[in-house]
């Protein structure tokens, strides 16, 4: 980890672009095969209708994740650990710690068979290996990374692998050239077209989630350790998010904008096979292979976060040592990767596990928002690092949004709507 006292930073301003790493394991994590079909989907059936949901979504993701990279800087606790120590009941107190294994350690180990069989896939569409085999080769590949021990190294592999998503579907929405007019017309005036509502709680839901909260509390202790200075830390911890969520929802809306000028009333139909046909425009026959390339970085990015995340969240939850050389901590991310590693090899849906997670994270999602609101306005706990007005209101804004989307979640698992 760095221990450098960061005076350069302040007479060199561009040297702190040198501490990124944070974010980017969040832009990482969201930006998954969930999250490329679901914005495909969106641009091909609905246009660019839904961008203000896309939107909102960035900017909510925003918010939350720079409350809680600050509430690591400065208490220097992972949000886990501050929601078992913070609730004096032991009632409340144990049921934040089993909300916090079964949504994000559970949930994440169901989660990482779609990562795994995503990129999987990706390999067997354009190479005559198997889905099987590739699943398990990317399991390996995950493991030694997450098995290094080593931050650097991880981080640096997931910052090539999201500006490698980054060129190739920004590139791709520039040759495209959507029109400006639009792209405006959408933003300044939002719309529910009809049979959209699921598309809009799937659009937030792939962006704001609930374990990179986990995961960003514990990222920015292991980038700035307690030697540099805190506001120091703060300063390069909000460019780091805001840029390199900022990067994420770019390329959110890239995928978006390519597959609503392929095909939303073009008469071409829509589906998995069919979505490197929006890339087609930049490369042609090659489209294919490049599609296959940005899915396949998607899927290893999520593949190599989700275990991560479920790791500092269930060992902060249950008190456990946290670090990526801890056995513990490493028997969590090992169990999640393997679990997510043999389904995606066996071509299993773990459909009960998925159900469970979806009704755990629709629990754990505005439990979580509010609990960040509520810590982020102690005083004694802060100090003049707590929420301002403006965060408070904002922070109020998200909090009703995804109340509201967690609800949605529950009723639709429930068959409700």
């Amino acid at each position: 980890m760095p221990t450098t006292s960061g005076s350069a930073v302040s007479i060199y301003p561009m040297s702190k672009f040198n501490r990124f790493g944070p974010g980017i394991l969040v832009t990482a994590a969201f930006i998954g095969p969930g999250t490329i079909t679901t914005a495909s989907s969106a641009g091909a059936n609905f246009g660019f209708a839904l961008l203000w949901a896309l939107v909102f979504s960035i900017f909510a993701t925003i918010i939350l994740q720079e409350m809680s990279a600050r509430l690591g800087l400065v208490t220097r606790e992972g949000l886990a650990e501050a929601m078992r120590s913070t609730f004096e009941s032991q009632l409340f107190g144990g049921f934040s710690v089993l909300l916090v294994v079964a949504a994000v350690g559970f949930g994440n180990a169901a989660y990482e068979a779609g990562n795994i069989a995503g990129a999987s896939l990706a390999i067997a569409s354009v190479t005559s290996i198997s889905s099987s085999t590739a699943a398990i080769g990317i399991g390996v590949l995950s493991a030694l990374l997450l098995g290094s021990g080593h931050y650097k190294i991880l981080e640096r592999a997931l910052i090539g692998l999201v500006l490698l998503m980054s060129t190739v579907f920004i590139l791709a929405a520039i040759m495209v050239a959507p029109a400006i007019g639009d792209l405006l017309s959408a933003l300044f005036h939002p719309t529910m077209p009809s049979g959209s509502s699921l598309t809009v709680i799937a659009l937030i839901g792939t962006t704001v989630v609930p374990y990179n909260l986990f995961l960003h509390a514990n990222a920015v202790r292991e980038k700035w350790d307690s030697s540099i200075p805190l506001d120091q830390a703060l300063t390069q911890s909000r460019w780091d998010t805001g840029i390199s969520i900022g990067l994420g929802g770019l390329i959110t809306l890239a995928i978006l904008a390519t597959a609503a000028t392929a095909f939303f009333q073009t008469g071409l139909e829509f589906g998995g096979s069919s979505m490197a046909v929006q890339l087609e425009p930049l490369l042609g026959s090659s489209a294919k292979y490049i599609f296959a390339l940005g899915l396949f970085a998607g899927g290893l990015t999520s593949a190599i976060t989700a275990p991560l995340a479920a790791a500092y969240a269930v060992c902060g939850a249950m008190g456990w040592p946290q670090g990526l050389r801890r056995p513990q901590f490493k028997i969590v991310w090992a169990t999640v990767l393997l679990c997510g590693t043999v389904f995606a090899a066996i071509g299993t849906k773990p459909i009960t596990a998925i159900v469970f997670a979806q009704v755990a994270n629709g629990f754990l999602l505005p439990v979580v928002a509010i609990f960040l609101l509520v810590v982020m306005n102690r005083r004694q706990l802060l100090g003049e690092n707590c929420n301002g007005t403006l965060a408070n209101i904002l922070g109020v804004i998200v909090i009703l949004i995804t109340t509201l989307l967690g609800a949605v979640k529950l009723l639709r698992v429930f068959d409700v709507l």
